[in-house]
């Protein structure tokens, strides 16, 4: 099978990485990618958003599936128009993506599906959202309702902050707070069947102890020695399967990637938000635990005969990842610096710890590699136990050199000490 990936970051590099290992993957191709994909995959320039001409690329290539990476071409409708030429992708139609797309939209299906999450308001002008920050008081749950790059939500104590965040989104959702530890889980579903990966928790404040802003993501683990056993089977029962489902009914059925973003709370599990791609950074450890060849998963989705694949299979390894963040980053990142030591990380780490790229790119004067975006790298590692795939992270995350960049010490750190205590 030919396959082609569509765009550019760390999760991109993580299922390139992983289609590349699939025996059944003949040529792997990837546009636009980046510095690291091109490593794995050829690369192509096309706009990610352009729906035509990534479906003319797909079409060129002659290959047998998409794989569309990012929320903001799946919201645009590029999964729909490689279908419409008569090419399997992997990824919701645009209509579907709205519950990614839109949180109002999301909130909606919820209701509709019995599905448990944080009480909500939809407001649209100041004196709705003044009532809304008044009923449920701190912390002030603020989320813009379209896409924002995993940074339109604001949790705070301060109610100006919050209140100036709101009227800056223009349509938003002001929801309750939800307490307790939060957990990714995918599932990967063809419109009827849902087939869940293993859960991970991600990292979204930029500094240690969960202080600083809000990030796309700073790192993540898996799997949760802390998490019922049950957990799964819990959550596709009461909270993927009815909204894949109520997604069907109304005539937009859900095919690629369902992100639960959830809150284990004292009353239960909730829906914090969705998604409807992998997500970034725990896409990256999820797939390093992966055993199962990941093509023949996807296409099975992508064609709707997904209830006719074995179930999955998953190494007893756990695995770590930690975000290397440029200068400055969550804000306007500083890019171009050199990126030094990725080869010591190969030579020396290999392959039980790795580096996948996110903003990268090789510098056409020099040659070198250098940083292209805010996220720079996701520092990748695996080991009998958390402790040994964290330890494995942070001393390949040492051989690595990038001017002025940051990242988190913590990431799995309470999760694998309470595992050896």
């Amino acid at each position: 099978m030919k396959v082609l990936v569509i765009g550019s970051g760390a999760r991109e590099h993580a299922l390139c990485r992983a289609l590349s290992l699939d025996p059944d993957v003949t040529a792997l191709h990837c546009a636009p990618g980046n510095a690291g994909i091109a490593d794995v995959a050829e690369l192509h320039a096309v706009d990610a958003l352009d729906g035509a001409a990534v479906a003319d690329l797909a079409a060129s290539l002659e290959v047998g599936l998409v794989v569309v990476g990012p929320e903001a071409p799946l919201v645009a409708g590029v999964a729909d128009a490689v279908r419409e030429r008569g090419i399997p992708a992997f990824g919701p139609s645009a209509e579907a993506a709205r519950l990614e797309g839109s949180k109002a939209f999301a909130k909606d299906v919820m209701a509709a599906a019995g599905v448990p999450t944080a009480r909500a308001y939809v407001c649209t002008s100041p004196a709705e959202v003044d009532e809304a920050l008044d009923a449920f008081g701190p912390p002030y749950v603020v989320k813009d309702d379209g896409l924002a790059a995993g940074k339109g939500v604001v949790v705070t104590e301060d109610l100006e902050a919050a209140r100036a965040h709101a009227l800056a989104c223009g349509r938003v959702v002001i929801e309750e707070f939800l307490d307790g530890p939060e957990v990714s889980l995918f599932a990967i579903t063809d419109g009827e069947t849902v087939v869940p990966l293993q859960p991970a928790q991600d990292f979204k404040r930029a500094q240690d102890g969960d202080e600083g802003p809000n990030t796309g993501g700073m790192g993540a683990y898996s799997p949760l020695p802390w998490a019922d056993p049950a957990l799964v089977d819990e959550v596709v029962a009461t909270i993927c399967q009815p909204t894949v489902d109520e997604l069907r009914r109304r005539g937009t059925p859900f095919s690629g990637l369902l992100y639960a973003g959830l809150a284990i709370t004292s009353r239960g599990v909730r829906v914090i938000e969705f998604n409807a791609r992998f997500g970034d950074p725990e896409t990256q450890v999820v797939l390093a635990r992966l055993k199962t060849p990941l093509a023949a998963v996807l296409l099975a989705a992508a064609v709707g005969r997904l209830d006719a694949e074995p179930p999955l299979r998953w190494s007893d390894d756990a695995a770590v990842t930690v975000v290397v963040a440029s200068h400055n980053y969550p804000g306007t990142p500083r890019t171009g610096d050199p990126i030094t030591g990725l080869d010591k990380v190969a030579e020396e780490d290999g392959p039980k710890a790795y580096v996948l790229h996110a903003g990268t790119k090789r510098d056409e004067a020099s040659g070198e590699v250098v940083s292209a975006g805010g996220r720079v790298l996701s520092v990748t590692a695996t080991g009998s136990d958390l402790e040994k795939a964290r330890d494995r992270a942070y001393r390949a995350v040492g051989r690595i050199g990038l001017e002025g960049s940051h990242h988190r010490s913590d990431i799995a750190a309470k999760a694998a000490a309470e595992t050896t205590s």
